[in-house]
């Protein structure tokens, strides 16, 4: 089976606890598309950003959105929550498989700093497979800008990227564009679902294998309902979209050992002159330095 059906809820949400909202809208999407094989929700959308929320895992949160995906039959994304491990907070992406199984946990590898105060970066590149329909990557929000956890998504196999995303913001503008050159350089889908109303300005967005966009939705509240067929990127990665590119083997081929990731970081005398990683001044701030 080549093709893979994803709805992604793009809900308007307060602040609080969504998760009755979200399993009424799970049960809304079941009946009024019964092709729908798996739901994505937007990041963070069963609390909001708040770490107060955190809990251990397994525990309610994630067992309620269990519920949801045996009730319902099927693959469930549950955006995330905050995860508390020990003294740690992570932002942390749940997959469930149809029967209610806990296929794959990510924690988000970048939270959004200096913003995301408090929450514990993730060390690992997530993937995850649908048996018969192919193999799937997480990158949660913030993730998405770093193409080196993309590419590693894609060389572990990834032909579909699934993003939640809480982005309220003025770069969703941009962010828009990284999804659909992340979608072009990996020739994979990304599906990059955001949050609506008082959490997130929406526009969510599915991109196909040659950055082309399959649908962008508005600001408000949005049920994204695609068709989403693997052959397709299959193809596209062996001849080319459109018979035009073939980044993967092109980099695979080639000889370069690239510095940046041979030496890393650390070893970049530009990159260690940008200073510590914090939030700008504030004016006043910056009145008192000049004195």
């Amino acid at each position: 089976m080549s093709h893979f059906a994803i709805a992604g809820l793009q809900l308007d949400l307060p602040r609080g606890d969504n998760l009755a909202r979200i399993a009424d809208e799970v049960r809304g999407v079941r009946r009024r598309f019964g092709w729908i094989d798996m739901v994505v929700l937007g990041e963070l959308s069963c609390f909001g950003p708040a770490t107060a929320h955190a809990q251990q895992l397994p525990g309610p949160a994630e067992d309620a959105f269990v519920a949801m995906a045996r009730e319902n039959g099927l693959w469930l994304v549950n955006g995330s929550l905050f995860e508390r491990d020990g003294d740690a907070i992570y932002n942390t992406t749940t997959v469930i498989a149809p029967d209610g199984h806990v296929v794959a946990r990510h924690r988000k590898v970048y939270p959004f700093y200096p913003y995301e105060q408090g929450v514990a970066g993730g060390a690992e590149a997530t993937v995850f497979d649908v048996p018969g329909v192919g193999r799937f990557g997480l990158a949660i929000c913030y993730d998405i800008w770093f193409p080196e956890l993309i590419r590693t998504l894609a060389w572990r196999g990834a032909e579909v990227i699934l993003n939640p995303v809480m982005t309220n913001t003025i770069d969703r503008d941009v962010e828009l564009a990284i999804v659909r050159a992340a979608a072009a350089t990996n020739q994979a889908y990304v599906v990059s679902v955001n949050v609506a109303g008082d959490l997130g300005h929406g526009r969510s967005l599915v991109a196909g294998p040659g950055g082309e966009v399959v649908h962008q939705a508005g600001s408000g509240r949005e049920i994204v309902a695609v068709d989403l067929d693997l052959a397709h990127v299959r193809r596209c990665r062996e001849r080319g979209w459109h018979g035009l590119g073939q980044p993967l083997k092109s980099l695979r081929d080639g000889p370069q050992i690239f510095e940046a990731y041979a030496r890393g970081p650390a070893a970049s005398p530009a990159w260690q002159a940008l200073g510590p990683l914090e939030q700008p001044p504030t004016a006043d701030a910056l009145s008192t330095d000049r004195k």
